[in-house]
């Protein structure tokens, strides 16, 4: 597949656009994608982060409509199978313009202030309402919620790595994100040094181009304890030693709930006063307030309230863990990757096929009922589900080649799944793409179907994970996911 990706970075900006375009990027090239961004050379553009990471990347002139100067851009590898576009200035008319660029466009967005032309959105916050009602195509699927949040892989392995927190605090970590334009670093470093904790251990991260390096530099060195880290690579670990964090809101907030570290949270940019409410609400985080509202008394006393209530703290780190499990980028892309693949219906000519891949000691291997199956009873159960309506039985092909089966027993809008794989392509990530194919197809050829379920064995991690990816939740051996009301 090929996908492009239009996003920019700079020290007015911040770097969460790029820095979550760039994970989904790397999840997509893993499974043999071609990358391609679209960016602006600005300020702190992060261009070199962009090349390093392995994915093409071009600069739009400065000057000029952006519309047009993409849609020049974009002409050159043309057609693109996915546009993903995260950009809060770009909206349904930029999208409309790269139309005839990219078959389906992804529009990744936090604030639902705009119309969106686009076949996909991605919204990783908590919601309150229908934020995107009359914004949208009808015909656009949305993935909402933080168990799409766009984290890297080592959150999801740190996150295994730790449990949550029991609320004794010996470490703490300051982060308000890679530009900190406003300076709440110095901030809470001041508020630091007015409670006298210099008991603390304290890592202090900030980006390249913060304009407050050289006082921020200044003020660790003269505290006890006391780490900076610039451009730090290893935020997950940072994040999982630390038992509190004085942060900002953004897309770190999903980076602390995966590992569980609570946080005092201010908002630095009016769009993120909407998520640090809801996630406050939701008991997942302190919020303090617009980051211009406190200074570093205000901090100083937030923070020795919470360090005195380990029970709290306890309960913040669990709400947070709960929220996010860290495999959003891997499920996005199976969404994306999806649309590569075609299911049909099985017909008469499919019997002696799916009679063998079934029989298949690794499909067996991964069965309730591991057993040989004979061709005299394999034919009766064939011939029977083709003449019942409530059954349909899919093979899953790309470009013509059969990569597994789906087959869906449905009664009373329920649609219980089972899901095997053409021996030999276990273990590349195809399991979840046919799983969100299938669905895809049930949602236009079987609209009746409202909830879907699955049972498997508790030995099957990867049927298990899979199923995880495509956005089913788990009830023990039951998966279940609800496509609509």
């Amino acid at each position: 597949m090929k996908i492009a990706f239009r996003a920019d970075a700079s020290v007015q900006i911040g770097a969460g656009h790029v820095m979550r375009c760039l994970t989904l990027a790397d999840a997509l090239r893993t499974s043999g994608a071609q990358t391609h961004f679209l960016c602006r050379r600005l300020p702190g553009h992060l261009g070199e982060l962009i090349h390093a990471r392995g994915h093409a990347l071009d600069w739009l002139p400065d000057s000029g409509v952006d519309a047009d100067n993409s849609a020049a851009a974009l002409a050159q590898g043309a057609p693109w199978d996915w546009l993903v576009v995260d950009h809060y200035a770009l909206a349904a008319a930029w999208e409309t313009a790269q139309r005839g660029r990219a078959n389906k466009i992804l529009a990744i967005d936090d604030q639902a202030d705009r119309p969106h032309d686009c076949d996909l959105l991605l919204d990783q916050n908590l919601q309150t309402g229908n934020r995107y009602d009359g914004l949208l195509p009808a015909t656009c699927r949305q993935l909402i919620g933080p168990r799409h949040a766009l984290l890297r892989p080592a959150f999801a392995a740190a996150r295994r790595a730790r449990p949550p927190r029991d609320g004794r605090v010996a470490r703490l970590l300051l982060f308000f994100g890679g530009a900190d334009a406003e300076g709440e670093t110095l901030k809470a470093l001041a508020a630091l040094d007015l409670l006298g904790r210099h008991e603390l251990d304290v890592d202090v991260v900030i980006g390249a181009t913060n304009p407050h390096r050289a006082a921020i530099a200044a003020a660790c060195a003269a505290r006890p304890r006391t780490a900076l880290h610039l451009q730090a690579e290893n935020m997950a670990e940072l994040m999982a030693a630390a038992d509190l964090c004085l942060g900002a809101g953004g897309g770190a907030c999903w980076e602390r709930c995966c590992v569980g570290l609570p946080a005092l949270v201010v908002a630095t940019a009016a769009n993120q006063i909407e998520q640090c409410r809801v996630l406050a609400e939701a008991g997942a985080l302190i919020y303090l307030g617009a980051a211009v509202d406190c200074d570093a008394a205000r901090w100083a006393n937030a923070l020795a309230w919470l360090l005195a209530l380990p029970q709290l703290l306890a309960h913040l780190s669990r709400q947070g863990w709960s929220l996010v499990d860290g495999e959003g980028a891997r499920r996005v892309a199976g969404h994306l990757l999806a649309t590569q693949l075609t299911p049909r219906r099985a017909t008469t000519a499919d019997s002696a096929a799916l009679l063998a891949w079934r029989n298949h000691p690794d499909t067996r291997r991964r069965s309730f009922d591991p057993a040989e199956i004979a061709p005299a009873t394999h034919e009766r159960w064939f011939e029977a589900v083709l003449a019942d309506p409530d059954r349909e039985l899919l093979i899953v092909e790309r470009a013509g080649a059969p990569l597994g089966v789906l087959r869906y027993d449905i009664a009373d809008g329920r649609a219980l799944v089972s899901i095997y794989l053409v021996p030999g392509l276990a273990g590349q990530g195809w399991g979840t793409r046919l799983l969100l194919a299938g669905e895809a197809w049930l949602r236009r050829q079987r609209p009746d179907v409202r909830v879907l379920e699955a049972a498997i064995a508790s030995a099957n991690i990867a049927s298990s994970r899979a199923f995880q990816a495509a956005g089913f939740a788990t009830d023990h051996a039951l998966y279940r996911k609800v496509l609509h009301d």
